[in-house]
């Protein structure tokens, strides 16, 4: 976690660190060192989007690359930071301007770039305090060098123990410096080991445990508004991304933003950011159970290697004086082979460990950020974090965590040639016997289910040398019936649709390859959605409808009546979705009600044998129309503002129908799906369905 906590300038654990536009956090000391005058010619320029101008040194070490719809720019920086991140040095004042520092450090006209993305954002007439401070960061900075401190060696003699000053990572040690010196000299075995700092202790004073987190919580002063001084932060503002107080929505510029209570929004970014952080969790095992795969890898691959020198040093001996120059040219190409197979392991092992050291870094940093009870100076953070977060989840693509490379050396001697062919000797390629794929690994992670729709994910076993050309997916009937092929194809993922509602199916996966069919994986079982969720259906509404409110609001653009369907298609069990009327002008004519798929669109729903519906009866401006599809007992029922309209409206309702409404440009509706049938025409449970 220390890398979470080091400022990229000046390399040390961030000291009064400031949240920059892009998210990243400096120390306000270095932030006043990186600083950049900006040049009196560029005054007139928008404030986030200079462009160097001018032919002198300084334009030529500044030149500005604008980033679209960014917001911000970004300076080619010029100089190095002690940790190697590139900064910028103050500008030269120009001849006879006047020094007129604004508050905070950082001159007026000033811009500050971020040394870690680049991008650059003109300075406030607050200058540096115009940037929020970050609390957070700065409390876990502050707990992390306590309980630093509190470390103790772990081979001291005395009584008590000195304080720890390194920890090795390979064995697992807390050494202060005498009795690093004395039993962990930097030589011999301890050579390539790797010293670091100790880690934060969870039982020290504001340490990592409970009781420390809330100390440095509570001892901390309520944040207070950046422009009013005397108001605490009460609301969040989605449109700024940051924490308000009331002042700022009585006239400030959050007035008409979209504003949201502080404590709902606190609690639902800790709820993203626990999410987030549960894939990381996840890849970070895998990434350690990788890890001891690939070191078990490389002790196979040596004593492979050094069984088949063994066996060709043998083969050459016996060819005797004929075979001694041949004999060493094969030995090297063992040589090479297992030295490149070794490098190849060594390199995914090193890369994967700093992919780990980072992950894992980043997810203590954000646990400390969770145990904060700053809901301000978490929702500062939160947005970058669960962005980082998903980043470091997504890091971990396909093909990450398998061995490049096999433990077998594809290699074997042919000694029976005639003396004659010494010369042409080489290694022929050994061809293992293929044969049929092992069981396939369900991803139980991946594997999940939406509305009445599942999809599963699957994988080989690591270090599986059989060829697999496809796959079989067998899917059961949801009501414990025989299994069934759904999918034959080469793709370890695969989403099947059309599923019946509030049903348990069960599934297995298996590979084929010339030689046969493998056996069957374990059975995964799912539960599709107990009531529809679902909107309308853009793909296949008629080109004259108008869809909003992420589908669930429907207009059309013409006179004449033309029909959307909904998402969801049904074939069995009780379903009930409602249909509110937002507006309905001069007397139009709309039907609510279900359809086939291929009705036709552009006319009123009903008109053909493709749709049943009910037209505008006691329907007004702010009715609800409630539809009820019940498929167990073949009819169609309606409901205006919970009332039932008489008795079931169409009998006989067989086969497969998705939600329908048509309506012309006088009237708007709104859905609402994922509704529990209504209690009038509740029965006693029926079959799963």
């Amino acid at each position: 976690m220390e890398e979470e906590l080091k400022c990229p300038v000046c390399g040390a654990l961030f000291r009064e660190p400031i949240i920059l536009p892009c998210s990243h956090n400096v120390c306000l000391p270095c932030a006043r060192t990186i600083a950049v005058q900006t040049p009196d010619g560029e005054q007139h320029l928008p404030p986030l989007l200079h462009r160097a101008a001018g032919g002198g040194e300084h334009a030529d070490k500044l030149s500005l690359h604008s980033e679209t719809d960014s917001g911000y720019g970004s300076y080619a920086p010029s100089l190095r930071s002690p940790n190697g991140v590139r900064v910028l040095p103050l500008a030269p004042a120009a001849p006879g301007a006047a020094a007129a520092p604004a508050r905070g450090g950082g001159p007026a006209g000033s811009s500050l770039t971020c040394p870690q993305c680049h991008r650059s954002a003109s300075l406030d007439p607050r200058g540096l305090r115009g940037f929020p401070r970050n609390r957070l960061l700065e409390a876990i900075v502050q707990r992390y060098q306590q309980g630093r401190a509190a470390a103790k060696c772990q081979l001291c003699d005395r009584s008590p123990p000195e304080p720890a000053a390194v920890r090795c990572e390979q064995c697992e040690v807390l050494y202060c410096a005498a009795c690093q010196l004395r039993c962990h000299p930097a030589r011999g075995p301890f050579a390539k080991h790797r010293l670091a700092p100790p880690p934060a202790q969870p039982g020290a004073p504001g340490g990592g445990g409970e009781a420390g987190g809330k100390g440095a919580g509570g001892g901390r002063k309520a944040p207070t508004c950046a422009e009013h001084d005397a108001e605490s932060y009460s609301m969040y503002c989605v449109s700024c991304r940051g924490p308000v107080c009331c002042r700022c929505l009585e006239g400030g510029r959050h007035g008409k933003h979209d504003v949201r209570a502080l404590g709902a929004m606190w609690k639902q970014h800790k709820a993203q950011l626990s999410q987030a952080l549960n894939g990381v969790s996840d890849k970070a095992k895998e990434a350690k159970e990788f890890l001891v795969q690939l070191k078990n890898l490389l002790q196979q691959i040596q004593e492979n290697g050094l069984d088949y020198e063994a066996c060709l040093v043998a083969q050459c001996d016996a060819l005797v004086d004929a075979l001694t120059r041949q004999k060493a040219k094969l030995l090297t190409k063992v040589t090479k082979e297992r030295e490149h197979k070794l490098k190849i392991v060594w390199d995914q092992i090193n890369h994967c460990t700093l992919k780990l050291r980072q992950s894992t870094g980043l997810m203590e940093y954000c646990l400390e950020v969770i145990k904060e009870n700053d809901p301000s100076g978490f929702l500062q953070i939160s947005d970058a974090l669960i962005k980082r977060v998903q980043v470091s989840q997504e890091q971990w693509v396909k093909g990450a965590l398998e061995p490049k490379v096999s433990a077998e050396f594809d290699l074997t001697l042919d000694s029976e040639p005639l003396l004659q062919s010494i010369h042409q000797l080489d290694f022929i390629q050994m061809k293992f016997p293929v044969t049929v794929p092992p069981v396939p690994l369900l991803q139980l992670e991946k594997c999940c289910t939406r509305n009445n729709s599942v999809t599963l994910a699957w994988r080989m076993p690591p270090l599986s040398h059989n060829p697999v050309e496809g796959y079989i997916l067998e899917l059961d009937d949801g009501d414990g019936g025989q299994f069934r092929e759904v999918y034959v194809g080469k793709e370890t993922l695969c989403t099947i649709d059309g599923l019946h509602f509030n049903s348990t199916y069960n599934a297995r996966v298996k590979a084929f390859n010339s030689s046969g069919v493998g056996p069957y994986s374990k059975t995964v079982v799912l539960q599709t959605s107990d009531v529809a969720w679902f909107a309308f259906d853009p793909s296949s509404a008629h080109r004259d409808i108008v869809l909003s409110n992420d589908n669930q609001t429907a207009t059309c653009n013409s006179y004449d009546d033309r029909v959307v369907l909904g998402t969801a298609a049904f074939s069995k069990g009780v379903h009930y979705w409602e249909l509110h009327v937002d507006r309905y002008d001069n007397h139009p004519d709309p039907a609510f009600g279900i359809a086939r798929i291929n009705v036709v669109k552009d006319m009123m729903l009903g008109k053909d044998d493709k749709a049943w519906a009910m037209t505008e009866g006691g329907v007004s401006k702010g009715a609800t129309v409630g539809v009820l599809l019940d498929l167990n007992k073949h009819n169609l029922t309606f409901y205006i503002n919970g009332q039932q309209q008489g008795p079931p409206a169409f009998e006989n309702v067989e086969g497969v129908f998705m939600p329908a409404l048509s309506l012309n440009r006088n009237v708007q509706v709104t859905l609402h799906t994922g509704l529990e049938v209504p209690q009038s025409v509740k029965q006693p449970k029926l079959p799963s369905n």
